[in-house]
Protein backbone atom coordinates (compact mmCIF):
# COMPACT_ATOMS: atom_id res chain seq x y z
CA UNK A 1 0.00 0.00 0.00
CA UNK A 2 1.12 3.54 -0.68
CA UNK A 3 1.83 5.50 2.47
CA UNK A 4 -0.28 8.57 3.23
CA UNK A 5 0.76 11.80 1.56
CA UNK A 6 3.09 14.06 3.51
CA UNK A 7 2.07 17.58 4.53
CA UNK A 8 3.81 20.61 5.94
CA UNK A 9 3.50 20.64 9.74
CA UNK A 10 2.84 24.39 9.85
CA UNK A 11 2.17 27.45 7.72
CA UNK A 12 5.55 28.85 8.81
CA UNK A 13 7.28 25.69 7.63
CA UNK A 14 5.65 26.02 4.19
CA UNK A 15 6.41 29.75 3.92
CA UNK A 16 10.08 29.33 4.87
CA UNK A 17 10.60 26.25 2.70
CA UNK A 18 8.92 27.92 -0.28
CA UNK A 19 10.76 31.19 0.31
CA UNK A 20 13.95 29.15 0.58
CA UNK A 21 13.22 27.56 -2.76
CA UNK A 22 12.53 30.97 -4.26
CA UNK A 23 15.36 32.94 -2.70
CA UNK A 24 18.45 30.72 -2.94
CA UNK A 25 20.88 31.65 -5.67
CA UNK A 26 18.22 33.61 -7.54
CA UNK A 27 18.16 36.55 -5.14
CA UNK A 28 21.61 36.33 -3.57
CA UNK A 29 23.98 35.20 -6.34
CA UNK A 30 22.22 35.85 -9.63
CA UNK A 31 20.30 39.05 -8.95
CA UNK A 32 23.37 41.24 -8.21
CA UNK A 33 25.39 40.02 -11.18
CA UNK A 34 22.47 40.17 -13.67
CA UNK A 35 21.64 43.66 -12.37
CA UNK A 36 25.31 44.58 -12.76
CA UNK A 37 25.55 43.49 -16.40
CA UNK A 38 22.08 44.86 -17.24
CA UNK A 39 22.51 48.47 -16.22
CA UNK A 40 21.50 48.70 -12.56
CA UNK A 41 18.45 50.71 -11.46
CA UNK A 42 16.40 50.43 -14.66
CA UNK A 43 16.77 46.64 -14.61
CA UNK A 44 15.81 46.54 -10.92
CA UNK A 45 12.64 48.58 -11.55
CA UNK A 46 11.54 46.36 -14.47
CA UNK A 47 12.35 43.27 -12.40
CA UNK A 48 10.07 44.57 -9.62
CA UNK A 49 7.21 45.24 -12.04
CA UNK A 50 7.49 41.79 -13.62
CA UNK A 51 7.77 40.07 -10.23
CA UNK A 52 4.67 41.74 -8.77
CA UNK A 53 2.35 41.82 -11.79
CA UNK A 54 3.39 38.63 -13.61
CA UNK A 55 5.47 36.48 -11.27
CA UNK A 56 3.18 36.73 -8.23
CA UNK A 57 -0.06 35.89 -10.11
CA UNK A 58 1.66 32.85 -11.68
CA UNK A 59 2.99 31.80 -8.26
CA UNK A 60 -0.58 31.92 -6.93
CA UNK A 61 -1.72 29.95 -10.00
CA UNK A 62 0.80 27.20 -9.20
CA UNK A 63 -0.47 27.17 -5.60
CA UNK A 64 -4.03 26.72 -6.88
CA UNK A 65 -3.03 23.79 -9.13
CA UNK A 66 -1.02 22.08 -6.40
CA UNK A 67 -3.29 22.43 -3.40
CA UNK A 68 -6.45 21.91 -5.41
CA UNK A 69 -5.22 18.60 -6.82
CA UNK A 70 -3.06 17.51 -3.86
CA UNK A 71 -0.83 15.86 -6.47
CA UNK A 72 2.67 16.09 -7.89
CA UNK A 73 3.61 18.40 -10.76
CA UNK A 74 2.66 15.95 -13.51
CA UNK A 75 -0.41 14.29 -11.96
CA UNK A 76 -1.85 17.69 -10.96
CA UNK A 77 -2.37 18.67 -14.61
CA UNK A 78 -3.85 15.23 -15.36
CA UNK A 79 -6.26 15.77 -12.46
CA UNK A 80 -7.63 18.98 -13.99
CA UNK A 81 -7.34 17.95 -17.65
CA UNK A 82 -7.58 14.15 -17.91
CA UNK A 83 -6.89 12.59 -21.30
CA UNK A 84 -5.11 15.70 -22.59
CA UNK A 85 -1.49 16.72 -23.09
CA UNK A 86 -1.50 19.47 -20.47
CA UNK A 87 0.50 17.25 -18.10
CA UNK A 88 3.49 17.98 -20.34
CA UNK A 89 3.75 21.31 -18.47
CA UNK A 90 4.79 19.28 -15.45
CA UNK A 91 7.20 17.21 -17.55
CA UNK A 92 8.69 20.45 -18.90
CA UNK A 93 9.07 21.66 -15.30
CA UNK A 94 10.90 18.48 -14.33
CA UNK A 95 13.25 18.82 -17.31
CA UNK A 96 13.87 22.49 -16.53
CA UNK A 97 14.67 21.72 -12.88
CA UNK A 98 17.02 18.94 -13.97
CA UNK A 99 18.99 21.29 -16.25
CA UNK A 100 18.78 24.11 -13.71
CA UNK A 101 20.24 22.04 -10.88
CA UNK A 102 22.98 20.71 -13.17
CA UNK A 103 24.56 24.20 -13.30
CA UNK A 104 23.11 25.50 -10.03
CA UNK A 105 24.97 22.73 -8.17
CA UNK A 106 28.20 24.08 -9.70
CA UNK A 107 27.63 27.42 -7.95
CA UNK A 108 26.75 25.49 -4.78
CA UNK A 109 30.15 23.85 -5.17
CA UNK A 110 31.80 27.28 -5.47
CA UNK A 111 30.27 28.23 -2.11
CA UNK A 112 31.67 25.08 -0.51
CA UNK A 113 35.11 25.76 -2.00
CA UNK A 114 35.11 29.36 -0.75
CA UNK A 115 33.95 28.17 2.67
CA UNK A 116 36.97 25.86 2.79
CA UNK A 117 39.33 28.58 1.52
CA UNK A 118 38.05 31.01 4.18
CA UNK A 119 38.36 28.50 7.02
CA UNK A 120 41.89 27.71 5.82
CA UNK A 121 42.75 31.41 6.05
CA UNK A 122 43.40 31.87 2.32
CA UNK A 123 40.92 34.74 1.84
CA UNK A 124 42.07 37.30 4.37
CA UNK A 125 44.51 40.16 4.06
CA UNK A 126 44.43 40.29 0.26
CA UNK A 127 44.22 43.44 -1.82
CA UNK A 128 40.78 44.11 -3.30
CA UNK A 129 41.84 43.21 -6.84
CA UNK A 130 43.38 39.90 -5.76
CA UNK A 131 39.99 38.43 -4.85
CA UNK A 132 39.03 38.25 -8.52
CA UNK A 133 42.22 36.36 -9.30
CA UNK A 134 41.54 33.92 -6.46
CA UNK A 135 38.00 33.29 -7.67
CA UNK A 136 39.08 32.67 -11.26
CA UNK A 137 41.85 30.29 -10.25
CA UNK A 138 39.61 28.35 -7.87
CA UNK A 139 36.75 27.73 -10.31
CA UNK A 140 39.20 26.90 -13.10
CA UNK A 141 40.63 24.04 -11.03
CA UNK A 142 38.80 20.92 -12.34
CA UNK A 143 39.35 18.96 -9.13
CA UNK A 144 37.93 21.72 -6.92
CA UNK A 145 35.01 22.39 -9.27
CA UNK A 146 33.87 18.77 -9.54
CA UNK A 147 34.46 17.86 -5.88
CA UNK A 148 32.53 20.96 -4.75
CA UNK A 149 29.63 20.16 -7.07
CA UNK A 150 29.61 16.52 -5.95
CA UNK A 151 29.49 17.34 -2.22
CA UNK A 152 26.70 19.86 -2.83
CA UNK A 153 24.63 17.25 -4.69
CA UNK A 154 25.20 14.64 -1.96
CA UNK A 155 23.96 17.04 0.75
CA UNK A 156 20.86 17.76 -1.37
CA UNK A 157 20.17 14.05 -1.87
CA UNK A 158 20.48 13.23 1.84
CA UNK A 159 17.99 15.93 2.90
CA UNK A 160 15.40 15.28 0.17
CA UNK A 161 15.59 11.53 0.80
CA UNK A 162 14.38 12.20 4.37
CA UNK A 163 11.14 13.73 3.06
CA UNK A 164 9.17 16.92 3.51
CA UNK A 165 8.76 17.27 7.27
CA UNK A 166 11.96 15.67 8.55
CA UNK A 167 14.16 17.04 5.78
CA UNK A 168 13.12 20.13 3.87
CA UNK A 169 10.85 21.85 6.42
CA UNK A 170 13.13 21.30 9.42
CA UNK A 171 16.19 22.63 7.58
CA UNK A 172 14.36 25.71 6.22
CA UNK A 173 13.10 26.80 9.66
CA UNK A 174 16.71 27.28 10.77
CA UNK A 175 18.30 28.51 7.57
CA UNK A 176 16.05 31.33 6.41
CA UNK A 177 15.78 33.53 9.56
CA UNK A 178 19.55 33.30 10.12
CA UNK A 179 20.19 34.43 6.56
CA UNK A 180 18.25 37.68 7.06
CA UNK A 181 20.33 38.51 10.15
CA UNK A 182 23.61 37.84 8.32
CA UNK A 183 22.53 40.08 5.45
CA UNK A 184 21.78 42.97 7.79
CA UNK A 185 25.30 42.74 9.26
CA UNK A 186 26.79 42.77 5.77
CA UNK A 187 24.70 45.75 4.63
CA UNK A 188 25.58 47.84 7.68
CA UNK A 189 29.28 47.41 6.88
CA UNK A 190 28.85 47.91 3.15
CA UNK A 191 26.95 51.17 3.66
CA UNK A 192 29.69 52.53 5.93
CA UNK A 193 32.47 52.14 3.33
CA UNK A 194 33.95 55.18 1.60
CA UNK A 195 32.55 56.51 -1.69
CA UNK A 196 29.34 54.46 -1.71
CA UNK A 197 27.12 57.07 -3.40
CA UNK A 198 28.02 55.90 -6.92
CA UNK A 199 27.09 52.33 -6.03
CA UNK A 200 23.77 53.35 -4.49
CA UNK A 201 22.97 55.52 -7.52
CA UNK A 202 23.81 52.69 -9.91
CA UNK A 203 21.48 50.31 -8.07
CA UNK A 204 18.57 52.58 -7.12
CA UNK A 205 18.46 55.25 -9.85
CA UNK A 206 16.72 54.01 -13.03
CA UNK A 207 18.74 55.05 -16.09
CA UNK A 208 16.79 53.92 -19.15
CA UNK A 209 19.30 55.19 -21.72
CA UNK A 210 20.93 51.78 -22.21
CA UNK A 211 17.76 49.71 -21.90
CA UNK A 212 17.32 47.00 -24.56
CA UNK A 213 14.89 44.18 -25.36
CA UNK A 214 17.56 41.76 -24.12
CA UNK A 215 17.65 43.53 -20.75
CA UNK A 216 13.84 43.32 -20.48
CA UNK A 217 13.96 39.57 -21.28
CA UNK A 218 16.63 39.12 -18.59
CA UNK A 219 14.41 40.99 -16.10
CA UNK A 220 11.47 38.72 -16.95
CA UNK A 221 13.65 35.62 -16.67
CA UNK A 222 15.13 36.81 -13.38
CA UNK A 223 11.67 37.45 -11.92
CA UNK A 224 10.71 33.83 -12.69
CA UNK A 225 14.09 32.43 -11.59
CA UNK A 226 14.03 34.33 -8.31
CA UNK A 227 10.58 33.09 -7.20
CA UNK A 228 10.82 29.64 -8.81
CA UNK A 229 7.79 29.95 -11.09
CA UNK A 230 7.34 28.37 -14.48
CA UNK A 231 8.78 25.00 -13.46
CA UNK A 232 5.86 23.69 -11.33
CA UNK A 233 8.04 23.48 -8.20
CA UNK A 234 5.36 25.47 -6.39
CA UNK A 235 2.71 23.05 -7.65
CA UNK A 236 4.56 20.27 -5.83
CA UNK A 237 5.21 22.28 -2.65
CA UNK A 238 1.62 23.52 -2.38
CA UNK A 239 0.28 20.00 -2.85
CA UNK A 240 1.49 19.37 0.72
CA UNK A 241 -0.77 22.18 2.03
CA UNK A 242 -4.06 21.84 3.86
CA UNK A 243 -7.21 23.68 2.75
CA UNK A 244 -6.91 25.96 5.79
CA UNK A 245 -3.93 27.88 4.44
CA UNK A 246 -4.37 31.34 2.90
CA UNK A 247 -2.93 31.01 -0.63
CA UNK A 248 -3.02 34.72 -1.64
CA UNK A 249 -1.35 35.75 1.62
CA UNK A 250 1.30 33.04 1.25
CA UNK A 251 2.07 34.11 -2.33
CA UNK A 252 2.32 37.77 -1.29
CA UNK A 253 4.57 36.95 1.68
CA UNK A 254 6.94 34.83 -0.40
CA UNK A 255 7.24 37.44 -3.17
CA UNK A 256 7.85 40.25 -0.67
CA UNK A 257 10.51 38.19 1.12
CA UNK A 258 12.17 37.58 -2.23
CA UNK A 259 12.06 41.24 -3.26
CA UNK A 260 13.45 42.20 0.16
CA UNK A 261 16.34 39.73 -0.11
CA UNK A 262 17.07 40.90 -3.67
CA UNK A 263 17.15 44.50 -2.49
CA UNK A 264 19.34 43.60 0.48
CA UNK A 265 21.71 41.79 -1.88
CA UNK A 266 21.93 44.90 -4.07
CA UNK A 267 22.53 47.18 -1.07
CA UNK A 268 25.21 44.83 0.23
CA UNK A 269 27.04 44.40 -3.08
CA UNK A 270 26.89 47.56 -5.20
CA UNK A 271 28.18 50.16 -2.67
CA UNK A 272 31.16 47.85 -2.12
CA UNK A 273 31.63 47.26 -5.86
CA UNK A 274 32.16 50.97 -6.53
CA UNK A 275 33.95 51.66 -3.24
CA UNK A 276 36.62 49.07 -4.02
CA UNK A 277 36.86 49.91 -7.72
CA UNK A 278 35.37 46.66 -9.02
CA UNK A 279 33.34 46.47 -12.21
CA UNK A 280 29.58 45.83 -11.76
CA UNK A 281 29.77 43.79 -14.97
CA UNK A 282 32.05 41.22 -13.26
CA UNK A 283 29.50 38.48 -14.07
CA UNK A 284 28.79 35.24 -12.15
CA UNK A 285 31.80 35.79 -9.88
CA UNK A 286 30.64 39.22 -8.64
CA UNK A 287 29.41 37.99 -5.25
CA UNK A 288 32.46 35.81 -4.62
CA UNK A 289 34.82 38.69 -5.41
CA UNK A 290 33.04 41.44 -3.47
CA UNK A 291 31.97 39.60 -0.29
CA UNK A 292 35.44 38.60 0.93
CA UNK A 293 36.67 42.16 0.26
CA UNK A 294 33.84 43.64 2.36
CA UNK A 295 34.23 41.21 5.24
CA UNK A 296 37.99 41.82 5.30
CA UNK A 297 37.17 45.38 6.40
CA UNK A 298 35.23 44.14 9.45
CA UNK A 299 36.74 43.11 12.81
CA UNK A 300 36.63 39.29 12.92
CA UNK A 301 35.78 39.50 9.22
CA UNK A 302 36.87 35.93 8.45
CA UNK A 303 34.49 34.64 11.11
CA UNK A 304 31.61 36.68 9.68
CA UNK A 305 32.47 35.54 6.13
CA UNK A 306 32.35 31.90 7.27
CA UNK A 307 28.96 32.53 8.89
CA UNK A 308 27.62 34.23 5.77
CA UNK A 309 28.90 31.50 3.44
CA UNK A 310 27.28 28.84 5.63
CA UNK A 311 23.95 30.66 5.50
CA UNK A 312 24.36 31.33 1.77
CA UNK A 313 24.98 27.61 1.36
CA UNK A 314 21.78 26.89 3.32
CA UNK A 315 19.74 29.21 1.07
CA UNK A 316 21.24 27.59 -2.00
CA UNK A 317 20.47 24.12 -0.68
CA UNK A 318 16.81 24.98 0.01
CA UNK A 319 16.43 25.85 -3.68
CA UNK A 320 18.19 22.62 -4.67
CA UNK A 321 15.84 20.64 -2.41
CA UNK A 322 12.81 21.96 -4.32
CA UNK A 323 14.32 21.11 -7.72
CA UNK A 324 14.97 17.51 -6.72
CA UNK A 325 11.64 17.27 -4.89
CA UNK A 326 9.55 18.05 -7.99
CA UNK A 327 11.24 15.18 -9.86
CA UNK A 328 11.10 12.74 -6.94
CA UNK A 329 7.45 13.53 -6.15
CA UNK A 330 6.40 13.00 -9.78
CA UNK A 331 8.16 9.64 -10.00
CA UNK A 332 7.25 8.21 -6.56
CA UNK A 333 3.59 9.36 -6.70
CA UNK A 334 3.52 9.61 -2.91
CA UNK A 335 5.01 6.14 -2.29
CA UNK A 336 7.55 6.96 0.41
CA UNK A 337 9.19 3.52 0.07
CA UNK A 338 10.60 4.64 -3.31
CA UNK A 339 11.79 8.06 -2.13
CA UNK A 340 15.36 7.13 -1.14
CA UNK A 341 16.16 5.16 -4.29
CA UNK A 342 14.60 7.70 -6.68
CA UNK A 343 16.31 10.63 -4.91
CA UNK A 344 19.75 9.04 -5.18
CA UNK A 345 19.34 8.10 -8.85
CA UNK A 346 18.04 11.59 -9.72
CA UNK A 347 20.81 13.35 -7.84
CA UNK A 348 23.62 11.31 -9.37
CA UNK A 349 22.26 11.83 -12.90
CA UNK A 350 22.08 15.59 -12.30
CA UNK A 351 25.69 15.54 -11.09
CA UNK A 352 26.87 13.73 -14.23
CA UNK A 353 25.00 16.10 -16.57
CA UNK A 354 26.43 19.07 -14.65
CA UNK A 355 30.09 18.09 -15.06
CA UNK A 356 30.53 20.07 -18.34
CA UNK A 357 29.15 23.17 -16.58
CA UNK A 358 31.57 22.60 -13.67
CA UNK A 359 34.48 22.51 -16.12
CA UNK A 360 33.32 25.55 -18.12
CA UNK A 361 35.66 27.94 -16.31
CA UNK A 362 38.66 25.63 -16.77
CA UNK A 363 39.42 22.81 -19.18
CA UNK A 364 36.21 23.33 -21.18
CA UNK A 365 36.39 27.14 -21.26
CA UNK A 366 37.10 27.12 -24.99
CA UNK A 367 34.23 24.73 -25.77
CA UNK A 368 31.16 26.76 -26.73
CA UNK A 369 27.75 26.24 -28.29
CA UNK A 370 25.92 29.26 -29.77
CA UNK A 371 28.81 31.35 -28.46
CA UNK A 372 28.29 30.30 -24.83
CA UNK A 373 30.06 27.93 -22.45
CA UNK A 374 28.03 24.98 -21.17
CA UNK A 375 27.44 26.82 -17.88
CA UNK A 376 26.22 30.01 -19.58
CA UNK A 377 24.18 28.08 -22.14
CA UNK A 378 22.39 26.08 -19.41
CA UNK A 379 21.69 29.28 -17.48
CA UNK A 380 20.36 31.11 -20.56
CA UNK A 381 18.25 28.13 -21.66
CA UNK A 382 16.58 27.82 -18.25
CA UNK A 383 16.12 31.49 -17.32
CA UNK A 384 15.26 33.05 -20.65
CA UNK A 385 13.56 30.25 -22.61
CA UNK A 386 12.25 27.31 -20.55
CA UNK A 387 11.00 29.27 -17.52
CA UNK A 388 9.09 31.90 -19.56
CA UNK A 389 7.55 29.13 -21.72
CA UNK A 390 6.54 27.20 -18.59
CA UNK A 391 5.07 30.33 -16.99
CA UNK A 392 3.16 31.12 -20.19
CA UNK A 393 1.64 27.62 -20.33
CA UNK A 394 0.72 27.66 -16.64
CA UNK A 395 -1.04 31.02 -16.98
CA UNK A 396 -3.00 29.77 -20.00
CA UNK A 397 -3.86 26.49 -18.26
CA UNK A 398 -5.18 28.17 -15.12
CA UNK A 399 -6.85 31.03 -16.95
CA UNK A 400 -8.64 28.99 -19.61
CA UNK A 401 -8.66 25.30 -18.67
CA UNK A 402 -9.64 25.16 -14.98
CA UNK A 403 -13.26 26.16 -14.45
CA UNK A 404 -14.08 29.39 -12.63
CA UNK A 405 -15.89 27.67 -9.74
CA UNK A 406 -12.79 25.63 -8.87
CA UNK A 407 -10.56 28.70 -9.04
CA UNK A 408 -12.93 30.70 -6.85
CA UNK A 409 -13.08 27.94 -4.22
CA UNK A 410 -9.30 27.47 -4.10
CA UNK A 411 -8.52 31.18 -3.87
CA UNK A 412 -11.04 31.66 -1.06
CA UNK A 413 -10.39 28.47 0.92
CA UNK A 414 -8.70 29.57 4.13
CA UNK A 415 -8.42 33.18 2.91
CA UNK A 416 -10.13 36.38 4.00
CA UNK A 417 -8.76 38.30 1.03
CA UNK A 418 -9.59 35.90 -1.81
CA UNK A 419 -12.82 37.65 -2.80
CA UNK A 420 -11.06 41.02 -2.97
CA UNK A 421 -8.24 39.94 -5.27
CA UNK A 422 -9.93 37.22 -7.34
CA UNK A 423 -11.09 39.38 -10.29
CA UNK A 424 -7.77 41.24 -10.57
CA UNK A 425 -5.78 38.00 -10.28
CA UNK A 426 -7.89 36.33 -12.98
CA UNK A 427 -7.39 39.30 -15.31
CA UNK A 428 -3.62 39.20 -14.76
CA UNK A 429 -3.34 35.44 -15.20
CA UNK A 430 -5.61 35.19 -18.29
CA UNK A 431 -4.50 38.19 -20.29
CA UNK A 432 -1.74 40.39 -18.82
CA UNK A 433 0.79 37.65 -18.02
CA UNK A 434 0.50 35.67 -21.29
CA UNK A 435 0.52 38.78 -23.50
CA UNK A 436 3.48 40.31 -21.65
CA UNK A 437 5.51 37.09 -21.81
CA UNK A 438 4.84 36.65 -25.53
CA UNK A 439 5.69 40.29 -26.38
CA UNK A 440 8.93 40.29 -24.34
CA UNK A 441 9.98 36.91 -25.75
CA UNK A 442 9.28 37.78 -29.40
CA UNK A 443 10.94 41.17 -29.07
CA UNK A 444 14.08 39.64 -27.55
CA UNK A 445 14.50 37.11 -30.37
CA UNK A 446 13.99 39.83 -32.98
CA UNK A 447 10.54 38.88 -34.27
CA UNK A 448 8.94 42.21 -33.29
Amino acid sequence: MTQSKEQWTSKLGFILATAGSAIGLGAIWKFPYITGVSGGGAFFLIFLIFTIFIGMPILLAEFVIGRGSQKDAVSAYKFYAPGSSWHLIGVLGMLTCFILLSFYSVVGGWILIFLYETMAGHLSGLSEQMYGDVFNSVIANPFYAIIGQFIFIIITIVVVAKGVQKGIERASKIMMPALFIAFLILIIRSLTLDNISEGLSFFLYPDFSNLSSKTILFALGQSFFSISVGVSVMVTYSSYLSKKEDLPKSAFTIVMMNVLISMLAGLAIFPAVFSFGFEPTEGPGLLFVVLPAVFDKIPFGSLFLILFLVLFLFATLTSAFSMVEIIVAAITKGDQRKRQKVTWITGILIFIVGIPSALSAGVLSDFTLFGKTMFDLSDYLVSNILMPIGALLISIFVGFKINRKTLWEEINSGSNNGKKIYAVWLLLIKYVAPIAIIIVFLDAIGVL
